[in-house]
């Protein structure tokens, strides 16, 4: 947890008190903080919210938002990975990665994706995108018989497709910059555990350091947490993921 903290101040502080709260432990990040700083860590200065974000937050329940993203494997061939996260649980899916991005193949992602909302209840109208050429017109279609609208954002304009721009950025720093892709295969793979690991395990602060997939566990009384705390650390793909939990 140390290392997160010495990464980047302000980001390990708030992935600590995460990491917390999911052990049960409720302490405040300014605990958190106040710790890190006796230790030599100093906190970095927090980023600003823009209206857009805001606006985004709002509508957040109607409106998963998707993108390509591309890495490359150790070969030289160019892999294109399709993402959709929703923003109100923050729920990460992994449609697919492909080295060919035929039409067909696209679609297809898109119904497989209709049919995972459909099956969780969720009540999606919208699904915001950019202006991205690997987007065919037979995957707006797929999505418009469902009932689902799809909203671009502008030209060179990431920050109106934020939250899927953001998760982008965070598995490139925890994921694909720590891990040697052999092939499709294996970056499948890669991409199945982080999705398991980001659903169930990590914490999110926009949702109050809970996971997309499970609630926080009740928190444990102070005068017992001595006493019955029981560490226990699990690592995912050869250690470049971490899960913690307690096994008293």
């Amino acid at each position: 947890m140390l290392r997160l903290a010495r990464e980047n101040p302000c980001r390990g502080c708030r992935r600590i008190h995460g990491e917390l709260l999911v052990l049960g432990i409720r302490t405040s990040a300014s605990t958190v903080r106040e710790i890190l700083r006796q230790g030599g860590i100093d906190p970095a200065p927090e980023r600003t919210s823009t209206a857009w974000a805001g606006f985004l937050c709002s509508q957040a329940d109607a409106l998963p938002a998707c993108d390509f993203f591309e890495t490359v494997t150790l070969t030289g061939t160019r892999l294109y990975v399709l993402a959709v996260i929703g923003h109100a649980s923050r729920r990460i899916r992994i449609l697919g990665a492909t080295c060919h991005l035929a039409a067909s193949r696209v679609a297809r992602a898109a119904r497989n994706l209709v049919m995972d909302l459909e099956d969780c209840g969720s009540r999606a109208r919208f699904m915001i995108g950019d202006r991205d050429g690997k987007f065919p017109g037979l995957f707006d279609a797929v999505l418009k018989d469902a009932g689902i609208g799809v909203v671009l954002s502008g030209v060179q304009m990431p920050g109106m497709n934020a939250f899927t721009e953001r998760w982008v950025l965070t598995s490139r720093r925890e994921l694909l910059d720590r891990t040697l892709i052999w092939n499709q295969r294996h970056l499948v793979h890669a991409l199945r555990e982080f999705e398991e690991f980001y659903n169930s395990h990590r914490p999110h602060q926009a949702i109050a350091n809970a996971r997309p997939l499970r609630a926080l566990p009740s928190p444990i009384p102070a005068t017992d947490i001595a006493a019955r705390l029981r560490l226990h650390r699990r690592d995912r793909l050869g250690g470049v993921l971490h899960e913690y939990w307690d096994a008293a």
